[in-house]
């Protein structure tokens, strides 16, 4: 089979690899859709290493058909259309037992220990089956728009983990990308909220504004400060999600969240990543800083259920698609930025 193999920095190659088998308890998925994700692009640049092998197929944001179903799943058959939550859960930790899987103490995870999606086919291992890992699709939904399940889901884990975002309140992101635009489609969904998004790519912006935003900010043009007092009546933004991994940020966002105001750093930053924090900022102001890992397996089939009702417009951050055969123009145009997701399409049709 084709695929696209990571064999260290800045060193992926399409070529042809053994077929995937399978053992009893698993699956065989023809791949229809592999979206690239921003710490796909960061392990190709050497830039994040855990859980990463080399050689590996990279590619944790998928869909497709089942190819073959392995010996002990009668529930399962070949044809159907399905999506993977790539995070496989040890199911006996600590951090599972309170329903934290994304935080599970030996989790492994489909595109870093296991062969991901940059492929036409991919093997899941019974561990991710017998977890209810694998997630059938609605019969009208493309296997592109489900592919976006894993990232919408960690969006979903992020703004849970900073409080949610409540009605009315005003929301502010950093960054536009298909992470940031994700987070405001989400937001937006909340009644009577009002989104600011700073961002320093024009046309980044006016996806933004067709996305939904209420306002829009250059940080190379204005003062990001004066924008947000002047959209909260000099209070600050009741939420704020940096969706740039820039450590520097971290404490800029202070002055422009309200006093117990909450900000989540959702980003990946590199290794090492240090941030000086004003701490009386936070100690007198009240405002708590979360993080955000992956998500768990309700976040996972709540992203599939909002993109499934239209909930969450997945046409709109769906802006460019190649064929595998393709893989090095589509890390391109990912890289550029010039559009939201990229999405890799085995045997590409428009429709899937």
């Amino acid at each position: 089979m084709l695929a696209a193999v990571f064999e260290g920095i800045e060193n992926i190659n399409l070529r042809e690899v053994p077929m995937p088998a399978i053992g009893a308890g698993e699956l065989l998925l023809r791949v229809r859709a592999a979206t690239i994700c921003g710490t796909d692009l960061k392990i190709i640049a050497g830039k994040k290493t855990r859980g990463v092998r080399i050689p590996s197929i990279l590619g944790h944001e998928i869909a497709g058909q089942i190819a073959a179903v392995g010996a002990g799943l009668p529930a399962w058959r070949a044809g159907e259309s399905v999506t993977v939550a790539p995070v496989i859960a040890c199911g006996e930790c600590y951090y599972c037992g309170r329903d934290l899987e994304n935080l599970c103490a030996g989790r492994k995870a489909l595109g870093y220990e296991y062969d991901g999606g940059f492929a036409e086919f991919i093997r899941v291992p019974a561990p991710a089956v017998s977890a209810g890992n694998v997630l059938r699709l609605p019969p009208d939904l493309s296997c592109a728009a489900a592919a976006l399940s894993e990232p919408l889901s960690c969006c979903i884990n992020g703004q849970h983990n900073m409080g949610g975002i409540n009605p009315g309140e005003t929301v502010l992101i950093i960054g536009a990308g298909p992470i940031g635009t994700m987070h405001l489609q989400l937001a937006k969904a909340v009644p009577q909220t009002r989104v600011i998004v700073s961002e320093a790519l024009a046309q980044r912006r006016r996806m933004a504004l067709a996305n939904g935003a209420d306002c829009v900010h250059d940080p190379d043009d204005a003062d990001i400060y004066q924008r947000v007092m002047d959209e909260t009546s000099g209070i600050g933004a009741d939420k704020i999600i940096l969706a740039v991994g820039i450590a520097d940020l971290v404490n800029d966002l202070l002055p422009l969240a309200r006093k117990n105001g909450a900000i989540n750093l959702f980003a990946g930053f590199s290794a090492g990543s240090m941030a000086r924090l004003d701490i009386n900022e936070i100690h007198y102001r009240q405002i708590r800083i979360s993080g955000a890992s992956a998500s768990t397996p309700p976040q996972f089939k709540r992203a599939l259920d909002m993109i499934a009702t239209g909930a969450i417009d997945a046409g709109a951050l769906l802006t460019e698609r190649f064929p595998l055969q393709q893989f090095q123009d589509a890390l391109d145009c990912a890289r550029a930025g010039s559009g939201l997701k990229v999405a890799v399409m085995p045997e590409w049709q428009e429709s899937a």
